[in-house]
């Protein structure tokens, strides 16, 4: 049975498989839509998989979709080692502008579920790693947000230097987290 629990931020979780082990290697249901319906009452519908390869130093993020209806993912490392992080940068959450951080690899083989309107990124800490991304919408362009994540006030301890991470063009133009929230580019919290 897999063992999922809350991140700090409301809205994410992190799910630990049972893995079996034997002289021919391994074997994990690493994605189980049921058990985690079970465990959160919250369900999660496959639209799109992607996979990304990253060399060492690399930030993919901090991202999230314009919502509604937003975009969940269902996060995976299949090879390496990622900082998975999570911010709450739903304007109006209690927890707005937090943010949670992990580590997923082929060891462990965790995955994080990350609900609508949460920002998620990752720094790839080994010379390559692989990471799967389960979405419950697919990419639309035009919905895709992000804000910088060197930005001192989200204060994400990256694994390296701010000043030698790795960023894509877009994810180093991208806006604080105030400037985000000032142009009205944040989603807003919804309790219910």
């Amino acid at each position: 049975m897999n063992d999922i629990r809350p991140l700090a931020v409301p809205g994410s979780w992190v799910i630990t498989p049972q893995v079996f082990s034997d002289d021919r290697g391994e074997f994990l249901e690493w994605f189980r839509p049921d058990r985690f319906e079970a465990a959160t009452g919250r369900g999660f519908r496959v639209a799109q998989a992607n996979q990304s390869v990253s060399r060492r130093g690399v930030v993919r993020g901090i991202h999230f979709a314009h919502v509604p209806p937003g975009q969940a993912k269902w996060v995976h490392c299949t090879a390496g080692a990622v900082l998975d992080v999570v911010v709450d940068v739903r304007v109006g959450s209690p927890t707005f502008g937090l943010s949670d951080a992990m580590v997923l690899d082929a060891q462990s083989r965790r995955s994080v579920m990350i609900g609508e309107g949460l920002g998620h990124g990752f720094c790839a800490l080994t010379d390559s790693a692989t990471v799967t991304y389960l979405l419950s919408e697919v990419f639309r362009t035009e919905a895709e947000r992000g804000v910088d994540p060197r930005d001192p006030d989200l204060a994400i301890d990256w694994p390296f230097a701010t000043d030698t991470l790795v960023l894509s063009e877009r994810d180093a133009a991208a806006p604080t987290l105030a400037k985000a929230r000032a142009a009205g580019l944040l989603p807003v919290w919804n309790p219910s």
